[in-house]
C-alpha cells in the first residue's frame, strides 16, 4: 500500500446525579431546558477557548472515564508488561488509563461548525454527554450550530446528534460526513459482523439526517478555511480536517491517535478500536509526520483536555507537547 500526504490530503484505501437546582426559566427556554438539560451538575463541564487566525475555537470536555488494563485497548499486540513499562516511564499508572472526549466548535464568523457530538443522552448516567452544557458555558445554544461535521461514526462521536426523545440536538444545522464512512456503516452487509451494533447506531442516529447531509471525500472544503483529509484505518472512512485562517493552522485529528503516550510514542502498536490496524498505524505515522514537520497544532479528540498540542518527532514516534499560551499572542 502506498500512501502520500500533503497539507490538504492524506490518501488511503478503505478497509474494513442531578445535584444542582435548575435555573429559573420561563416559556420556550424552560421547555428547552427540561428537554436538553436534565443533566445539571454542581460544576459546568470544562471548556477551553483559542483563536486560529480570525476563527474562534471552543473545546468542550464531553466527559471522561477511567478504565483498567490499558493493554486490552492499546498495544494489543504487545505484552501487558511492555505497555505498563512505557506508561510508568511517562509517570502514568501501569494498570489504569483515562479516556476523555472533546467535541469542538469552530466559529468562522459566518458559520458555527461543530466537530463531533460526544456521547449524548446515552452517556449522561456515567457523567458524560455534557456537550450541550459546555456549549452553554461557552456562550452558544444548540440553535447556534449551523454545521455538524462527523469525523467518523463511532458511538462517542454520533451519540449527541439526537436527544432522548429523538429530536435533533442541533435543530438548525446541516451535516457533513464522509461518503465512504456513511456507505460502510449503512450497508446491510454489516449485519452479522462485529460492526453490526455500529450499523444499528448509525441507522438510528445518523441516517435520519441524510437529507440534510453533504457527503465528502478527502480534499473537500466544509467551509472556506476548513478542508478534509482522508485518514482511513481507525474506521473505513475516518476523516481529519485542516483548519486555517490568517496563516494559522489547527488540524482536527479526531481518532487518529487515541492516547498521548501509547498511540504517539508507539504509533505502530495495535489499538483495539482501530478497524484496520495496519492502515491505522500507517495513517498515524503519515499524519503526525506532517504535523511534526509543519510544526502546527492539532486537536485530538481523546488527548488530555484541553486536547490541543504539538508533537516532536522521536526515534520511536512522537512526544506530545500540550499547548500553553501560543494561541493568546
Amino acid at each position: 500500500m502506498t500512501m502520500t500526504i500533503g497539507r490538504r490530503t492524506l490518501l488511503g484505501t478503505a478497509g474494513a446525579g442531578i445535584v444542582a437546582a435548575p435555573a429559573i426559566l420561563t416559556g420556550k427556554a424552560q421547555a428547552q431546558e427540561t428537554k436538553r438539560l436534565e443533566i445539571n451538575r454542581a460544576m459546568p463541564p470544562q471548556t477551553d477557548r483559542l483563536k486560529v487566525g480570525s476563527f474562534n475555537v471552543l473545546v468542550v470536555k464531553d466527559g471522561s472515564r477511567t478504565s483498567d488494563a490499558p493493554s486490552d485497548t492499546f498495544g494489543t499486540d504487545q505484552s501487558a508488561e511492555t505497555v505498563g513499562e512505557l506508561l510508568r516511564e511517562n509517570f502514568l499508572p501501569a494498570d489504569e488509563f483515562v479516556n476523555s472526549f472533546a467535541p469542538a466548535i469552530v466559529n468562522t464568523g459566518s458559520d458555527v461548525v461543530l466537530f463531533d457530538t460526544g456521547m449524548g443522552p446515552g452517556g449522561r448516567a456515567q457523567g458524560m454527554g455534557r456537550l450541550i452544557e459546555g456549549l452553554a458555558a461557552g456562550g452558544y445554544t444548540p440553535e447556534d450550530v449551523s454545521i455538524v461535521v462527523l469525523t467518523h461514526m463511532h458511538g462517542d462521536h454520533i451519540g449527541g446528534l439526537v436527544e432522548e426523545d429523538g429530536s435533533p440536538a442541533f435543530p438548525n444545522a446541516r451535516y457533513v460526513a464522509g461518503q465512504v464512512e456513511y456507505d460502510f456503516w449503512t450497508d446491510p452487509a454489516r449485519v452479522g459482523t462485529p460492526a453490526e451494533n455500529g450499523h444499528k447506531a448509525v441507522l438510528e442516529k445518523v441516517k435520519p439526517f441524510a437529507d440534510k447531509m453533504t457527503f465528502i471525500g478527502g480534499g473537500d472544503d466544509v467551509v472556506p478555511g476548513i478542508t478534509s483529509m482522508e485518514a482511513f484505518g481507525h474506521t473505513p472512512g475516518h476523516l481529519i480536517f485542516n483548519v486555517e485562517s490568517e496563516g494559522r493552522r489547527l488540524v482536527m485529528t479526531a481518532d487518529t491517535a487515541n492516547h498521548y503516550v501509547l498511540s504517539l510514542q508507539r504509533p505502530e502498536w495495535e489499538v483495539r478500536f482501530d478497524m484496520d490496524k495496519a492502515m491505522a498505524a500507517e495513517t498515524r505515522k503519515k499524519v503526525f509526520d506532517m504535523i511534526a514537520a509543519d510544526k502546527v497544532a492539532f486537536l485530538g479528540y481523546h488527548m488530555p483536555f484541553p486536547s490541543v498540542g504539538y508533537v516532536e518527532k522521536l526515534d520511536t514516534g512522537y512526544r506530545f507537547v500540550p499547548k500553553t499560551y501560543q494561541f493568546e499572542i
